[in-house]
Order: structure tokens, then C-alpha cells, then sequence
């Protein structure tokens, strides 16, 4: 498809001049500036094999310091312990050794996944984007393949567990606690306590997951309708959740309970 340009030539007459249509929007985003948006252009893109990523250590002699996170590479600038293969595991292992570096994260848990997507959320932002790594994540042409799928639907999952840990903190705020060798333990509640602003303190209970022996302390409302319930008529809060349990040997409205040795 063509289209047509007048340009007035200095003889003053007009001249036609016939344009093809992918020169045409490549000059219509000139004149209106896009062009030169750098966030209108997509980022340069290689795809680079394992052995060529390996090349980008930041030393004497490499040609800069890469690092690539599930299939993703970035220039970067610090970090010189996160280069080379991706080492997207090592992002939530904290093993940065030869054996640590590797791509592979199946064996992870959602929210472990999901602190790596996060990594990657935070090198698309703070670093520049150089391309993909051929590999577990993107074959040869750059297309993605089905880890990566598998990826993002465990990012997907790690987010709700995320939202729904964030729910139960506000419902269930952590309990503050110290030990010393002379007073033993305590665990108490304040109006912040676990790092949750409210108008309420609680009273300090444990919190037992469905099926799991093992609990945290956590301050429970005690007073007005249950959470679940907010148009009841009850003034227990969400004393009588059946996933809670009182400390042994502490006032069921104390906010402070001392923990028997163990």
C-alpha cells in the first residue's frame, strides 16, 4: 500500500511523491517524536546459548558482566556473584556456588517461585534487558517453552498464597515474644504488633493450620461479631475459631502469656 506526500518544490509547483505504507509510519512517528521514546521501541534482543552467557563474567577481558534469570539477560553492574548462566534458583537458595547456579526451579515452592519472579520483576526495572538464554525457558528462536508456562502458573499460585497469608495476618496479627535465660519465654500483644496497625490488641493464642501439629502465636480479637460473621450478635471476635488454641496456664483475656519450659 502506498500513500501520497505533497511537497512544495522552491520552483512552487507541488510534487506527488508515492511512499510505502511502512516508510510512511516509520516517518509519522518521527515528526510526532515517538521515535525517540525510548519506551516506544523495544528493547535490543539476543538470544544467547550458555556458552556465550558464559563469556560475560564482568572480569579483565569479558566483554561486560550479564546476568540471566529464568531465561531473561540483563546487563548489569554489581552483583558480581549473580553472573553468567541463569541462576534463578540460587535467588531463593542463596547458593551461589557451581553447584547453586542453575535454571531450573521446579522443585520450588509457589511462593519461592514467585520470590524469584520477583527478582526478575526488579531486574526488568533496574537493569538493561539484553535478551534470552536458550535453554529450559526459550528454544532456539526465542519462543517460550512449557517451563516457562509451568513458571507463571506457579507465580500465579504464589501470588494467592501470598494474598491469602497477607488476609490472615490481618485477621491473625504475629505475636510479639522474647526469651532471656532468667524469665524464660513470653509472647504478648500490642496494637502493632507483627507489623499490623489496628485499634484492637488482642489476646495471644496458638494457630494451628488444618492437619498440621505444628502452630504460631498470633493475636485473636476478642471482642465484637466474628470476622466471617460481621452481623452477628456475638461478642467473642474470633476467640471461638476452631483452629485456635489457648496457651496452658494464661488468662484467656490476658495479652501477655509466659511460655512453661520445654
Amino acid at each position: 500500500m502506498l500513500r501520497s506526500l505533497l511537497v512544495c518544490a522552491v520552483c512552487g509547483s507541488v510534487l506527488v511523491v508515492l511512499i510505502p505504507a511502512e516508510v510512511w509510519a516509520r516517518w509519522s512517528r518521527w515528526f510526532t517524536g515517538s521515535l525517540w521514546n525510548p519506551e516506544a521501541e523495544p528493547p535490543p534482543s539476543h538470544l544467547f546459548t550458555k556458552s556465550e552467557l558464559s563469556r560475560y563474567t564482568g572480569e579483565k577481558g569479558s566483554p561486560g558482566l550479564f546476568l540471566a534469570i529464568l531465561g531473561q539477560v540483563f546487563d548489569v553492574n554489581k552483583g558480581k556473584k549473580q553472573y553468567g548462566r541463569d541462576a534463578a534458583r540460587a535467588f531463593v537458595s542463596g547458593d551461589f556456588t557451581e553447584s547453586g547456579l542453575v535454571e531450573d526451579v521446579s522443585g520450588l515452592s509457589p511462593s519461592e517461585i514467585l520470590a524469584v519472579h520477583e527478582w526478575l520483576d526488579f531486574y526488568k526495572k533496574e537493569y538493561i534487558f539484553k535478551g534470552k538464554l536458550i535453554g529450559m525457558y526459550y528454544d532456539h528462536n526465542g519462543e517460550p517453552k512449557q517451563a516457562l508456562s509451568d513458571v507463571e502458573l506457579a507465580v500465579m499460585q504464589g501470588r494467592k498464597l501470598k494474598a491469602e497469608s497477607e488476609l490472615e495476618n490481618n485477621l491473625f496479627p504475629p505475636c510479639n515474644s522474647e526469651w532471656s535465660s532468667a524469665k524464660g519465654g513470653r509472647v504478648w500483644c500490642s496494637s502493632h504488633s507483627g507489623g499490623v496497625e489496628r485499634s484492637w490488641v488482642g489476646v495471644p493464642r496458638k494457630l494451628y493450620k488444618p492437619g498440621s501439629k505444628s502452630h504460631r502465636c498470633v493475636c485473636v480479637r476478642p471482642t465484637g461479631p466474628p470476622s466471617n460473621q460481621p452481623n452477628s450478635a456475638q461478642n467473642r471476635g474470633d476467640l471461638d475459631n476452631p483452629n485456635l488454641q489457648e496457651y496452658a496456664g494464661c488468662h484467656s483475656f490476658s495479652d501477655s502469656c509466659a511460655l512453661p519450659d520445654t
